[in-house]
């Protein structure tokens, strides 16, 4: 009779032993063990990967809030035509030159800004003398600006550069590789793109 007690008891252990290992290997538990497996996981990624290079894709860009990139400026005054004539000139898509325009001077062709550009474009002095413009005439000011706007688009191979170049120097999109981290900067490309 003892063989069949001991035999209906194990037969009960073994049929509870589920139950009973599930309830000891708690919720908190499984969660400290995932916790501790992803940290060395992650240690182990973060080792494997530390000098590999990360590969950014190319901005998509789409309407936003901002606008769709199109001049929608109330300005309509003498310079509107002038500043279409060199953007055309210096194949310059035509709402980005003069939304770059509104965003420099706000059509005030006699604007100096505290850093010394000058005119509507805003040229700095220096950039007009290369250029061979005078900063104060606002045709020759409007077109070395889209000559230059022009100019950084073939170095750089994007608008979105040229216009960082434009506000913040060459030297700073070369840089950076990109738009430069000045949110100035920043906020002048999305502007004028319309992002």
């Amino acid at each position: 009779m003892s063989w069949k007690v001991s035999g209906i008891v194990v037969a009960a252990l073994l049929a509870a032993s589920p139950a009973l290992a599930q309830s000891a290997f708690s919720t908190k538990s499984q969660a400290r063990l995932f916790k501790n497996q992803t940290k060395l996981l992650d240690g182990r990624a973060s080792e494997q990967y530390k000098n590999s290079v990360r590969l950014k894709p190319k901005p998509v860009y789409t309407p936003s809030k901002w606008g769709d990139g199109r001049f929608k400026g109330k300005y309509n005054g003498p310079y509107l035509a002038m500043a279409r004539q060199a953007a055309a000139l210096h194949g310059v898509p035509v709402d980005l030159f003069l939304k770059l325009v509104q965003q420099e001077s706000g059509w005030n062709a006699s604007a100096k800004s505290h850093k010394g550009a000058l005119g509507l474009a805003q040229l700095m002095p220096e950039t007009a003398r290369v250029l061979r413009v005078d900063p104060l005439d606002p045709q020759q000011n409007l077109e070395g600006g889209a000559r230059y706007l022009s100019q950084q688009y073939r170095k750089f191979g994007s608008w979105r550069l040229a216009l960082a170049a434009y506000n913040a120097g060459p030297e700073a999109v070369t840089k950076y590789g990109g738009v430069p981290p000045y949110k100035e900067t920043q906020n002048y490309v999305r502007v004028i793109l319309g992002l």
